[in-house]
């Protein structure tokens, strides 16, 4: 029968407990990067250069992506600065389903995928509401490539330029991420 009180036993337990203690608070923890990133966006519909182009919605492809139901899928350019003669450093490709009765806001779900610069070959999956009649609109970054594995974070999205009557638009997105 054993002796609750077995110095030995008691002796191993302690030594153990202490050598887990010490090797979980000294071991280097994973403390996550922040990055910030500014890029633009510039969605075309029209003219030369269109980056955009409506395939779904009431009155089929030809349906204005100003009306509810509409769907288009994108193929943007992005750039370091406003201009679109700025350095081009990715495109924004995915999809845009305007989501809102009144045609003035667009569900989003597109990848900003990196071609040039510090992040070429990465990519940030992003997911959210366009109220593009409102200043500021924010947004989520759910996943994300390369160098942004384990990506999560957020944006805010400014409209730069809005053309209305031609559907042309520059966006500036203002991205916070924390990844490992």
């Amino acid at each position: 029968m054993s002796n609750p009180l077995n110095l030995t036993s008691n002796f191993f337990f302690f030594i153990i407990t202490l050598t887990v203690l010490y090797a979980a608070y000294t071991f280097p923890k994973l403390h996550p990067k922040q990055t910030n990133l500014v890029f633009y966006v510039h969605d075309h519909f029209t003219g030369d250069g269109a980056s955009a182009a409506t395939v779904a919605g009431r009155s089929g492809p030809s349906s204005s992506i100003l009306q509810f139901g509409t769907v288009a899928t994108v193929d943007d350019p992005v750039t370091e600065g406003p201009s679109i003669e700025s350095r081009l450093i990715g495109r924004a490709q995915g999809v845009y389903i305007n989501s809102q009765l009144d045609g003035k806001g667009l569900y989003m779900v597109f990848s900003v995928i990196f071609t040039d610069g510090e992040y070429r070959g990465s990519s940030l999956e992003i997911q959210g509401s366009d109220i593009f009649t409102m200043k500021e609109r924010e947004f989520g970054v759910v996943s994300g490539t390369g160098y942004f594995r384990f990506v999560k974070g957020y944006g805010v999205m400014e409209t730069e330029f809005m053309d209305i009557a031609n559907l042309r638009a520059t966006l500036k997105l203002s991205v916070t991420v924390k990844h490992y």
